[in-house]
């Protein structure tokens, strides 16, 4: 079994519009589609499409939570969320004509401490039976900065895998617990180290210094160019083919599940990095976030090259 965490869940509207987005001026929808979103929720779907045994779990309240739920459950997840009394927030994703993403994102509404003490109490629980966690984006207003360590320090201390995907100061704290895995992309990794992560190699020094402080698995995201992976095995830089994208949104989502996935059934790390860009460049054949056919990721696998970089001293 493997859980996902999304403490800042939403309801996501996708919104297509002919032609581009104008400032100032009336747009009309097209189409609109509502998804069960927040980082999590698009891990939990892909999961799913890989067969895995999965269940999402996190904050859920109001209408919109309500909402949220039977969203979730309309796709075929068996959902555990703890309830809370600020309503769910939710995201908005307008893609023109071109397929160019602009998205609106709400911040969450405040959570009481108590409301949390007693989320961490349900959470204990919902992990039990799971081998593999995945803890996902950012936090509604109210929840202390260092929830992910407390997190990653609780589920870890069970003998579990922790997948820690997020930013920021939640990033920083969160790596104190040392989880499984971490999954930055450029600019977070940036954030986070305060210097410039631009090239090939100053992502391979990033991910090498915080590799050495204890976390397994750095997987560091590059769009188009795949992803660099730096593990006790070395260096392996994972190149999908060319592909024509639809959407972009969600593909870091889609690796993480991948890994997860990875994780779950005991692959090896090249195996694992080569599994997670098929994956993540199949979601991009997808205008669903957190989705893919199965016949795309057929196509895309074989054409995935891993490159082994270096060793790690």
């Amino acid at each position: 079994m493997i859980i996902t965490l999304t403490l800042n869940a939403a309801v996501d509207k996708a919104y297509h519009i002919n032609g581009t987005v104008e400032p100032g001026t009336v747009m009309r929808v097209h189409t609109c589609r509502n998804t069960a979103g927040g980082k999590g929720l698009n891990v939990a779907r892909v999961i799913k499409l890989c067969r895995e045994d999965v269940m999402p779990s996190g904050l859920a309240g109001g209408s919109t939570g309500a909402l949220l739920e039977q969203l979730a459950s309309r796709d075929g997840l068996n959902s555990r969320f703890v309830h809370v009394d600020a309503e769910t927030r939710c995201c908005i994703n307008i893609l023109d004509e071109k397929n160019r993403s602009t998205e609106f994102l709400e911040p969450g509404e405040e959570v009481t401490g108590q409301e949390m003490e007693r989320f961490m109490e349900e959470f204990e629980k919902i992990c039990t039976d799971a081998e593999v966690v995945t803890m996902s984006g950012s936090v509604p207003k109210g929840v202390r900065k260092d929830i992910y360590r407390i997190l990653v320090e609780q589920v870890k201390s069970r003998g579990k895998k922790v997948i820690l995907d997020t930013s920021g100061e939640l990033l920083k704290e969160g790596i104190e617990a040392g989880p499984h895995m971490i999954k930055p992309n450029q600019e977070e990794l940036a954030m986070l180290l305060g210097r410039p992560v631009a090239t090939i190699e100053q992502v391979k020094e990033a991910a090498m210094e915080l590799h050495d402080k204890g976390i397994e698995y750095v997987v560091v995201s590059l769009g188009k160019d795949g992803a660099l992976l730096v593990c006790d095995q070395g260096i392996l830089h994972g190149i999908p083919p060319k592909i024509k994208a639809v959407n972009t949104v969600g593909c870091g989502d889609s690796m993480v599940a991948a890994f997860a996935v990875a994780f779950r059934q005991g692959y090896a790390p090249r195996e694992s990095l080569k599994y997670a860009v098929a994956v993540s460049a199949a979601n991009a054949l997808s205008d669903r976030t957190g989705h893919f056919e199965p016949e795309e990721l057929e196509r895309i696998y074989p054409g995935v090259r891993i490159q082994n970089l270096a060793a790690v001293k």
